[in-house]
């Protein structure tokens, strides 16, 4: 039996009833999903890695497409486990396959934050001159993919970096009337106001009267309650 169906068939022997019955909620969408806890699916994406890592990286993103293209969740986070697994042997031309995956396979935000906040941001950490493609995400009809224009930011700016591109991201995202892109970027300005909030704080004020009130609130969450009594004020 290939390494695919064999995570295929260990997903099936760990259904959980319970978890079958309140995954559903968390999203707005219909969602593919076996029913499987997390922590499970995070064993069993450590397991399976265990015997293919030896194979070559364009194997192992093939086996990734394999997993992605049942859409049934737990399948994709293994798959975008796998791939950050690999991030010692990421080289610029990956990008384009992770591109490619959240545009052609992610369809809810915790696979968009999955995939961007660990795959994506991993690499762009790596070569930062793709966070060109990210403000080209921006423009996107998809709404997972201007989502993911911020969330494949939130780790590096969690550490202090790229806050010109942070901000640039936000101003592009800043008048967009999709409550989760919204939550994203405001998510991304939250983290990097853990190093710079000074900066961060400037930023919401000069941009208050037009933020919408979903992003300001993210953005302000982690800052002193003076600040974001200041903030809030009309």
């Amino acid at each position: 039996m290939d390494v695919v169906s064999q995570v295929r068939e260990e997903l099936q022997e760990n259904i959980d009833s319970k978890t079958r019955e309140y995954s559903s909620s968390f999203f707005k969408e219909e969602i593919k999903f076996h029913g499987v806890k997390v922590s499970t699916v995070t064993k069993l994406s450590k397991k399976y890695f265990l015997k293919i890592e030896h194979l070559s990286k364009d194997e192992i993103f093939s086996l990734c497409e394999e997993l992605l293209s049942s859409s049934y969740i737990e399948e994709a986070f293994i798959a975008y486990k796998w791939s950050h697994y690999l991030e010692e042997r990421y080289e610029p031309e990956d990008f384009a396959v992770f591109e490619k995956w959240l545009n052609d396979y992610v369809s809810n935000w915790a696979e968009c934050d999955t995939l961007c906040n660990h795959t994506i941001g991993s690499i762009v950490e790596k070569y930062p001159e793709h966070i060109e493609n990210l403000k080209k995400w921006t423009q996107s009809k998809n709404r997972w993919v201007k989502r993911g224009a911020a969330t494949t930011l939130i780790l590096p700016a969690r550490k202090g970096m790229f806050l010109e591109a942070v901000f640039e991201i936000a101003d592009k995202l800043l008048l967009d009337e999709d409550d989760l892109v919204q939550k994203g970027y405001g998510w991304m300005l939250k983290e990097a106001s853990k190093a710079h909030q000074k900066e961060v704080f400037n930023y919401v004020i000069r941009n208050r009267e037009k933020m919408p009130r979903t992003a300001l609130r993210y953005a302000i969450e982690k800052m002193p309650e003076n600040l974001r009594k200041e903030a809030m004020k009309k």
